[in-house]
Formats: C-alpha cells, sequence, structure tokens
C-alpha cells in the first residue's frame, strides 16, 4: 500500500486545516518532485532553444502545462503569430477544460463560486488524479481545502524548477532532460490506472499499446489517434461488462 493511501485510510479528517494538510503531504509524497523533475527539463529544453530564464519561468506560471509550453516554443521558434500561437496552447490544454468539468461538481456547493476559477490554474494531470482518488472517501465540504493542499505547492514548486533546470542546461545530457520532461505524464497514467476503475485500466492499456503504432504511421495525429480509438475501445469494454453483469444478476 502506498504512502498516499496509508495517509486517506488511516487519518479521519474532521476540518479544513487537516484537509489542507492532508493535500500538503499527498503533495509531498511523489507528486511534486515528480512535477519538479518534469519542469528542470523544461528548463534546460527552454535554453536549449535560445529563451531566456525570465520568459521560461513566466511560460510555467501563465501556462503551468509542459505540452503547452512545448507547443508554445516551436511556434514561437517558427515566426508564428500570435492568435494561432494562443489557439495551438489552448488546444494542447484543452484537457483541463474535461478535467475541471469533472472535478466541479464534486466540490460542496458553496465552494462552486468565482474563487474557483484562479484555483483551476492550479490543477495539473497529477493532482486531478490525486484528487479523483481522494474524493471518494472525503466528506464533501472538506475537498476544496484538500484540492488547494495538494496544486498550490505543485504550482509553486515549478516556478524555481524551471529556473534551476534553465541554469542546469548544458550539464546534463540532452536525453536525461528528455526524459525528465516525461517523468510527469508517465506518473499521471500510473496514478490513473491506480484508481478502482477497471476503464482506466483498460484505457491506460490500450495507449500504452496503439501509441507506438499511430506514431509511425502519422506522428502528427497520433496522440489524438490513440486517445479517440483506445478510450473508445475502453468505454466498450466497460458497457459490455456492465450488461453481463446486469444480466447475471437476479430480477427483483
Amino acid at each position: 500500500m502506498s504512502r498516499s493511501r496509508i495517509l486517506l485510510s488511516g487519518a479521519s479528517v474532521h476540518n479544513r486545516q487537516q484537509a489542507f494538510r492532508m493535500g500538503m503531504r499527498w503533495a509531498f509524497d511523489a507528486p511534486i518532485w515528480v512535477l519538479f523533475a518534469g519542469m528542470l527539463g523544461i528548463g534546460a529544453l527552454g535554453k536549449s532553444q535560445g529563451f531566456s530564464d525570465v520568459y521560461m519561468v513566466a511560460s510555467s506560471f501563465f501556462v503551468f502545462a509542459q505540452p503547452g509550453q512545448i507547443v508554445l516554443m516551436e511556434m514561437l521558434l517558427t515566426g508564428a503569430a500570435a492568435v494561432p500561437i494562443a489557439l495551438a496552447v489552448g488546444l494542447t490544454s484543452a484537457r483541463f477544460f474535461a478535467m475541471g468539468v469533472s472535478l466541479f461538481p464534486l466540490f460542496h456547493r458553496h465552494h462552486r463560486n468565482w474563487r474557483i476559477v484562479p484555483a483551476a490554474h492550479t490543477l495539473s494531470m497529477t493532482t486531478w488524479a490525486l484528487c479523483m482518488r481522494a474524493f471518494d472517501g472525503m466528506p464533501r465540504r472538506l475537498r476544496w481545502y484538500f484540492y488547494l493542499g495538494v496544486c498550490i505547492p505543485c504550482f509553486l514548486i515549478s516556478l524555481p524548477g524551471t529556473w534551476l533546470g534553465f541554469h542546469l542546461a548544458g550539464r546534463v545530457p540532452e536525453a536525461i532532460t528528455l526524459t525528465l520532461v516525461m517523468l510527469n505524464p508517465l506518473f499521471f497514467v500510473m496514478t490513473f490506472a491506480d484508481i478502482k476503475l477497471p476503464i482506466n485500466r483498460w484505457a491506460a492499456g490500450f495507449g500504452a499499446l496503439l501509441m507506438p503504432l499511430f506514431n509511425q504511421w502519422d506522428a502528427g495525429t497520433s496522440l489524438l489517434l490513440t486517445a479517440v480509438v483506445g478510450g473508445t475501445l475502453a468505454y466498450g469494454i466497460q458497457r459490455w461488462r456492465d450488461r453481463r453483469q446486469e444480466q447475471a444478476e437476479p430480477h427483483p
């Protein structure tokens, strides 16, 4: 059993302070260090492309999404205009819209107000997966404080991580830099698959199998095709299993 599960199952959360502190403990368990390592890679990658340390730290603050930051750098290097860049970065980060929509109804109604807009900027793939796993066993009125405890430290660590990665560039081999960038999505997949829903594991498995095949066929659309085909297959299998289970249950 992971330390995060022990923290959730072995501790009672009765007030907002305890929920916030538990969120911070979950963040410092592993996610914050994985995100820090990924931002090291982003900072080093930015320096190799000729960007300044101030620019890279600003991109982590305002974008806070590694794929979006990579797209931003690539399009700036090609001389693209501001509007296409904004659209491309927005589409790259569109997954956060779905993540936010799935989290929003899980909060207490008193917390579903304007404060959730700036707080949504601190959401990442990893913290979303952790919240989805933790909220199931947590009172609804305390989930907002747990969310803040998880997300704020992970957001703040990205800034020094980016700066440090920028100034370590050249001292670390490029292969290690690219590996650091990939740590965060890999950790997300592992956390996502750990949620007690078979469909998540099916989706992760299909993604691992299909991505190399689609990448060989068309690298430009490989990620989209993997998500659509893998997710559809996982959904279809889950629906088939649910129907079989319903048919096996005795009628009332």
